[in-house]
């Protein structure tokens, strides 16, 4: 993956990404999940977030290493600290949003037509909502551990 985009570092412009599909996909997947008379109103939303917030995720995972290495190679004390924080938040938040991705498009696909009965449908949908609440956590964690350490 390159390094910078249009002289900014990649992973500075990708979390944006990250930070905004991941709580619009918790959204959109409990109200899935939870209201089924809008799921027929919701579920392209429900599509289109779960593959954009996989690669925004992702991509952020995949460049924060590389501005570390680019940026704050030497960093010490308390901005190391900082970044070490922020680092420790980046592979949890990777897995719950992959997880509800997932989860999410199964359960799309399960809904439609009753694929797996009212039974598995009812255990997708709350493994949903427990995957939505893990990747609310870890985003809200990894936003704002990255936005101490940048800005203080």
């Amino acid at each position: 993956m390159f390094d910078e985009v249009f002289g900014l570092p990649t992973h500075a412009l990708v979390v944006h990404f990250a930070v905004v599909l991941t709580p619009l996909l918790v959204a959109v997947a409990v109200a899935y999940a939870l209201v089924p008379r809008w799921r027929p109103a919701t579920a392209w939303a429900v599509v289109l977030l779960s593959l954009g917030t996989a690669a925004a995720v992702f991509a952020s995972w995949l460049s924060g290493p590389r501005l570390k290495e680019a940026r704050f190679a030497t960093a010490e004390g308390a901005l190391a600290d900082s970044i070490a924080t922020h680092e420790s938040f980046a592979t949890p938040l990777l897995a719950s949003a992959l997880g509800l991705g997932a989860a999410s498009l199964v359960l799309v696909y399960a809904s439609r037509g009753d694929r797996f009965g009212r039974a598995g449908t009812l255990v997708l949908s709350g493994l949903t909502v427990v995957l939505a609440l893990a990747a609310a956590y870890y985003v809200f964690r990894a936003g704002d551990s990255g936005a101490r350490a940048v800005w203080g």
